[in-house]
């Protein structure tokens, strides 16, 4: 059985998950890749015919063709998209082979659909091992390799309505990156190939078992069955105390309502404990009163709707900017006024900066509180517009002065809930102050579905009945989640008020 580069990358990430994928797939994937997951699948393959137009006059390379790639390679083919090598243990494909006449050999191209922004040491890092596993294949395969390139994204591209290639990507010579990692990555592949060989999976825990549960491996449930659903892992921020969770999983302590009243952790670590093991909720009443005081009358509660481009599609955009298509809007003009409902939703092919900002001027208040969930975003959107609308800078600005972000109850905890489980989001917050209102039954009901959807409708991919649908979709997931706000915003009125909570089942 050989070793192909995914694996041995998956192998890097946590050993056991390897084995699973290679031994058991339908545990490994027994959860279905989510919308968002399959979306950066295709974001990634976009990208990648995209750059071969970099290196013009290829050669593709059938999937799986060794034997094809062998004989291109022996003809000293110029360029090749996607040839494939492989050893007696060990099987890879690449982007792209590029021969370089000067150095007497193929250079390796990696593409890469991403740029060099957020987190930037870690993805290089993958990249490295990525490229390094690359190399010593074809260098087994008696390649004459010349020099080992990542290509990425550019962030600080910006397209004025076309793509121009040369500076949509960036090409990085890894050469002196990778050649150090790879006596140890030759080392790594060896003892990766030796794991899927075995016929029985590895006594647990994986190496997971040390991770928060963001970090957790595909098939963490499968390998480490004592683990319950609700386990110190779900621990607020965790994930970057690993010598405080380590200390909790060597002592056997798995169940958060097993850790011990002594145990250090940090103020909002202990509240989550205490009220998964009273099963009442946490209340912190003077921070939320004097939260909800500073919301002024008339309230906008306000949610956005986006698509993050990775190929710019518009002028002014750069690569992964959101483009707004959407937003919904609740508004209560005064104490006990019902609420009113606006709304809006691009349909066009066209920018819908222009639009968005009119409908927005439109339907939102000129003054009062705008009640929004995550702030960053909802805010970043907004400096985007102004960005590229100067004309609108100052109404966008003022938009954001107003801003108050509802999460900030939660992640300051002046609220802990049993059912909140650690989280902070609304679709964990709603269900248990507001159990009447569900995004369950919903044809959509998370945000990148939200997104995939509207690109579908408006490039053309849906037949027009399918298009009026994903509409009509579109406009109840948005609307419930500015409601979702509304309803959340009267349960912490009613707790400020009456300093009670409902308790969790």
């Amino acid at each position: 059985m050989k070793l192909s580069k995914t694996n041995y990358l998956v192998y890097r990430d946590c050993a056991h998950n390897a084995w699973v994928k290679v031994h058991k797939p339908d545990v490994y994937h027994a959860e279905p890749l989510s919308v968002f997951e399959r979306a950066i699948i295709e974001v990634g393959n976009d990208v990648d015919v995209r750059a071969r137009d970099l290196f013009p006059g290829g050669i593709l390379i059938r999937r799986g063709d060794a034997v094809g790639t062998a004989q291109m390679v022996s003809e000293r083919a110029s360029v090749l998209y996607q040839p494939v090598f492989e050893t007696e243990r060990y099987t890879t494909a690449c982007d792209v082979l590029a021969w370089n006449e000067a150095a007497g050999g193929y250079d390796l191209y990696e593409v890469k659909a991403s740029t060099s922004g957020d987190d930037r040491k870690a993805k290089d890092d993958l990249y490295a091992h990525d490229i390094a596993f690359q190399a010593l294949v074809l260098r087994a395969n008696g390649l004459p390799l010349a020099r080992l390139h990542l290509v990425r994204l550019n962030g600080d591209y910006v397209s004025d309505g076309t793509l121009d290639l040369a500076r949509l990507f960036t090409r990085e010579d890894f050469t002196d990156r990778v050649t150090p990692l790879l006596e140890k990555v030759e080392s790594e592949m060896d003892a990766a190939h030796d794991l899927i060989q075995l016929a029985a999976l590895p006594a647990p825990p994986c190496t997971c078992i040390y991770k928060g549960r963001s970090s957790h491996c595909t098939s963490f449930a499968h390998i480490n069955p004592d683990v319950p659903e609700y386990s110190v892992h779900d621990l607020t921020r965790i994930g970057t105390s690993p010598k405080r969770l380590r200390a909790l999983i060597d002592d056997g302590i798995l169940s958060i309502t097993d850790v011990p009243i002594d145990f250090e952790l940090t103020i909002p670590q202990r509240h989550q404990v205490d009220t998964a093991r009273r099963r009442q909720p946490y209340v912190d009443l003077p921070p939320l009163a004097a939260f909800l005081d500073q919301i002024r009358y008339p309230i906008a509660f306000l949610d956005y709707e986006t698509y993050p481009c990775a190929l710019p599609r518009f002028a002014g955009y750069a690569p992964f900017n959101h483009v707004p298509f959407q937003f919904s809007l609740h508004t209560i003009e005064a104490p006990g006024a019902e609420p009113v409902h606006r709304e809006f939703l691009f349909t066009e092919a066209t920018c819908p900066d222009v639009p968005f900002v009119g409908a927005l001027r439109s339907a939102l208040p000129e003054d009062g509180a705008v009640v929004v969930w995550n702030k960053p975003f909802e805010r970043g959107i907004n400096a985007k517009l102004a960005e590229r609308l100067p004309h609108e800078a100052a109404y966008l600005t003022s938009v954001n002065d107003r801003v108050v972000d509802l999460m900030d109850v939660f992640t300051q905890q002046m609220v802990v809930h049993p059912g909140f489980r650690g989280r902070t989001s609304i679709k964990w917050v709603l269900p248990a102050l507001v159990p009447d209102l569900s995004y369950k039954g919903l044809a959509i009901q998370e945000g990148a579905t939200a997104s995939e959807t509207w690109n579908a409708m408006v490039t053309g991919e849906l037949e027009p009945d399918e298009a009026r649908a994903a509409a009509k979709n579109l406009l109840t997931y948005c609307g419930l989640d500015s409601l979702a706000m509304l309803e959340i915003w009267r349960a912490l009125q009613d707790i400020s008020a009456t300093h009670d909570i409902r308790q969790a089942g």
